[in-house]
């Protein structure tokens, strides 16, 4: 072996780039990664609280995950061996693309999909094929039943990070159905959405519907997401894949107590669609963007040639959104988070000023 092959594949990984994350502005008025202020900051405090009295970090979480599962279990109304958990969706997708693909093995997805799902599989040489949305950021869902052809395992964020769209139930479970490799259903936005697609692991082999804490719990900070899968891919992964300790004490007793309280979660949901509606009317009346249908927690729209011009004056005024820019034939894309009542009214009164 030569002697330089560490410093090769140190250069090798380089190229690659990694999942850029939102500039951090200190004091900011946060709507640039999509998490849930509209969750109550007595929420997190009171669960912190009991977890940390339920614990002893000095012992490793024997039994936990098992106590943690049975509580998703109910949650989702699917059996406890069709169900696994790992540290964030985001692990757990690493973990199957890193035992199930290769660079023989073609991913379909869309154009843009989650970018850490995209940076994975450079990372791991899997070519993908990507179907790009339309301009009104949609998806023709003969598109996927054609290149579905070719593709050996199927992914799909539902609804989209970072468009916001989500197939109608029926389109998307008539994909599934003709797709005969695997199928990855992202659905870490899934509360937002019109629907999931949990049940449909009962009837279906080769799907898995990997979901979050994160987002609709607001609990981003705990690292906790977990899949429904069926009992065959789930003890597999669970027993030979995942780590013998995948989350920490904490995590597993905070994710078991937001999971009892999960109607405080649905009431925070209900409030988010409002005021996302409220955004998506309100940026409408602007001539100088075009706002796209969302059913996620954010908006996604196209300022065009003003786009960081917008990002800036709001960064000046403490108010981080995410800039993204070109998005297919869309040039000036921002992103921007549906916070609460306050965050928004602050966001828009900006928005105003900037372009009234």
């Amino acid at each position: 072996m030569k002697k330089n092959w560490f410093d090769e594949k140190i250069d090798k990984f380089s190229f690659i780039g990694g999942y850029q994350k939102p500039e951090l502005i200190s004091d900011a008025v946060k709507l640039d990664s999509n998490e849930n202020y509209g969750i109550s900051k007595q929420f997190q405090n009171d669960i912190l609280t009991s977890a940390r009295k339920n614990s002893d970090v000095r012992e490793y979480p024997l039994g936990g995950v098992e106590r943690l599962i049975s509580v998703i279990s109910k949650f989702v109304k699917i059996p406890s061996s069709m169900i696994g958990v790992g540290n964030g969706s985001d692990q757990i997708l690493d973990l199957i693309l890193a035992n199930f693909a290769s660079k023989q093995t073609k991913v379909l997805t869309s154009n843009p999909t989650f970018g850490f799902f995209e940076e994975r599989c450079k990372l791991y040489s899997i070519p993908l094929i990507a179907i790009p949305f339309s301009n009104d950021m949609k998806l023709d869902i003969k598109d996927f039943i054609k290149q579905s052809k070719n593709a050996d395992i199927l992914y799909l964020d539902s609804p989209n990070n970072p468009t916001g769209f989500q197939f109608s139930k029926s389109e998307l479970q008539k994909l599934i159905k003709s797709f005969n490799g695997l199928v990855i259903i992202d659905e870490a936005y899934g509360e937002f959405g019109s629907y999931s697609l949990a049940s449909m692991v009962k009837t279906q082999e080769n799907l898995i519907v990997v979901q979050t804490v994160s987002k609709s719990f607001g609990l981003a900070g705990l690292r906790l997401g977990y899949f429904i899968a069926n009992k065959k891919f789930t003890n597999t992964f669970m027993t030979i894949l995942q780590y013998p300790y995948p989350l920490s004490t904490i995590t597993i007793e905070s994710g078991i107590l937001a999971l009892e309280k999960s109607n405080l979660m649905r009431d925070a949901v209900t409030n988010i669609k409002i005021e996302r509606k409220r955004i998506i009317e309100t940026l409408q009346k602007y001539d100088a963007f075009e706002v796209f249908d969302s059913q996620a927690n954010f908006v996604l729209f196209d300022a065009h040639g003003v786009y960081k011009r917008v990002y800036s004056a709001l960064a000046e005024q403490g108010i981080s959104i995410r800039k993204l820019g070109k998005i297919g034939n869309h040039d000036g894309c921002l992103r921007v988070t549906i916070g609460t009542k306050e965050m928004n009214s602050k966001f828009l009164l900006a928005i105003r000023d900037l372009l009234g």
